[in-house]
């Protein structure tokens, strides 16, 4: 009795183990729209995007920075000197004296560029201390409490104004970038996806060619024992069984490798197993080709990039031309006051007025400056033509791609019914071969164009969301909504 049991123990740990063994996966359906939404969140080329999104926020920030008040602290907190220095003395001799001297200083300035002029306007204060280590150990405080500090380039290039110009588009371009970024994860995922239900079809086919090539071997060689066919008949069938038994195994190699990609791509582990779901409604959508024109060139970062290099090309000559000459403006008005005390220091205040104007002009520099005003024009020129050149590829690609999509919705349509007929005329031509009319050379076709059929199919459903999805990187639009594509950026780069 205890055997009985020990053995019927055995067995039921057996069947588990094997179910287990037999099972090891958890299989996930998942849809295409289900994948996009986690390629989206989830890949690396998404991540990549998103951290591009990131700097190009931070720079944007930055230059908007430029354009605010800044508020600055700047101390020596102290500074000793114990040295000797060189001293003129009255009959125009050089003598060397002993210094020996504690000195600090402090200065509080808030500081504004002038992005119309390009220059810096600044109010600051400040407190210097002074006190002698030797002799009578004075000491003595100078304040400034108050100046008004104007440091103006003129005739220069003005970068502000300039940045003005140019951060903006730039930051227009990585914005509209990452949404065709994002869409351009969805293309890829789009590829693996129909690559796996490719692969899955043709697993399918190569079980289902197999197994009707046993049967129609089975079949054959008792027909070959009663003399209805020949031997050569027989051994065809038979190689059509190995040539199936082939194909399953390689198809079944090919649909783990095209499993671990999707996986890979979407961030998921290894011990799920995908079961693709083939998309069964399409966007009825037919497209115009200026509708898609205009709304790309508003909407597309290459509309974009195109105008910034258009203004950098500017700025580089405008910037020649300013290094041609150099005269700067420095100006201060203000009050300061010196004392023994700190009190002191800040009474009986006296005017402080300084006004500087610099110049470097070159007398003779063989053409230098001239020339490189020159090599910025003949730069421009060749960013224009081609930038020119560069918008009519982007066109042309974009009509052909609109064609391509209008037409594939038929393409498609042609490729089902061919898919029909196919999987109809093959199981009309084995039902034929059975009673013995037709020959296996014409049931080796029929299984060919079957299985093209249905690869047809997949393939033409594939380019159909391909080409729907580059449409919507290069418009940034949803066409089945009829609205931009956009996105909270502020909210994204906080991620």
């Amino acid at each position: 009795m205890d055997k009985k049991k020990l053995m019927t123990w055995t067995i039921a740990l057996g069947f588990a183990l094997s179910a287990a063994a037999g099972n090891p996966e958890h299989v996930r359906a998942i849809t295409l729209n289900e994948a996009i939404l986690i390629a989206r969140t989830q890949s690396v080329d998404a991540a990549v995007a998103l951290n591009e999104l990131k700097t190009a926020y931070w720079e944007y920030r930055t230059y908007r920075a430029d354009l605010l008040p800044e508020v600055n602290l700047s101390a020596v907190v102290p500074s000793y000197n114990k040295a000797y220095s060189s001293y003129q003395q009255e009959d125009g001799s050089y003598t060397f004296v002993r210094n020996n001297y504690l000195q600090m200083n402090g200065q509080l300035s808030i500081d504004q560029n002038i992005w119309l002029t390009g220059g810096t306007l600044s109010l600051n204060t400040s407190l210097d201390f002074l006190r002698q280590m030797d002799g009578d150990k004075t000491k003595r405080f100078m304040s400034v409490p108050i100046a008004l500090t104007l440091n103006q380039p003129i005739f220069g290039v003005n970068n502000i104004k300039w940045n003005r110009r140019i951060e903006p588009v730039r930051y227009a371009e990585a914005k509209a970038a990452f949404l065709s970024a994002t869409e351009e994860v969805t293309m890829t995922t789009i590829n693996y996806f129909f690559n796996l239900l490719l692969a899955k079809e043709n697993v399918g086919i190569a079980k289902q060619n197999l197994e009707n090539a046993e049967k129609l071997y089975e079949v054959a060689k008792a027909k070959r024992e009663m003399g209805q066919i020949s031997e050569n008949d027989v051994l065809q069938l038979k190689l059509n069984m190995l040539n199936a038994q082939s194909a399953l195994t390689d198809n079944e190699s090919s649909l783990k490798s095209n499993m671990f990609q999707l996986r890979s791509f979407l961030g998921l582990g290894e011990n799920e197993e995908l079961e693709p779901v083939l998309p069964d409604t399409l966007p009825a959508i037919m497209l115009n080709y200026q509708d898609v024109l205009d709304k790309a060139l508003a909407n597309n970062s290459f509309a974009h990039n195109i105008r910034r290099r258009q203004l950098e090309a500017d700025y580089q000559v405008a910037k020649a031309k300013g290094n041609l000459r150099q005269i700067s403006l420095f100006a201060q008005v203000g009050f300061t006051g010196t004392d023994r005390t700190f009190d002191g220091a800040y009474d009986r205040l006296k005017d402080n007025q300084v006004i500087q104007v610099g110049f470097k002009i070159p007398i003779l520099d063989w053409g230098k400056r001239r020339g490189q005003v020159k090599v910025a024009k003949s730069n421009r020129e060749v960013t224009e033509s081609r930038l020119r050149q560069e918008t009519m590829n982007f066109n042309q690609n974009l009509f052909i791609l609109v064609e391509q999509f209008n037409n594939q919705r038929a393409q498609l349509e042609i490729a089902d019914e061919a898919d029909a007929i196919a999987q109809k005329r093959y199981h009309t031509n084995v039902e034929t071969f059975m009673i013995g009319r037709i020959s296996t050379l014409d049931l080796n076709d029929a299984q060919v164009s079957k299985d093209e059929a249905r690869q047809k199919h997949i393939s033409e459903l594939f380019y159909y969301w391909y080409y729907y999805y580059q449409l919507r990187s290069l418009t940034l639009w949803d066409f089945e909504k009829n609205t931009n594509i956009d996105a909270d950026f502020e909210e994204i780069v906080k991620r």
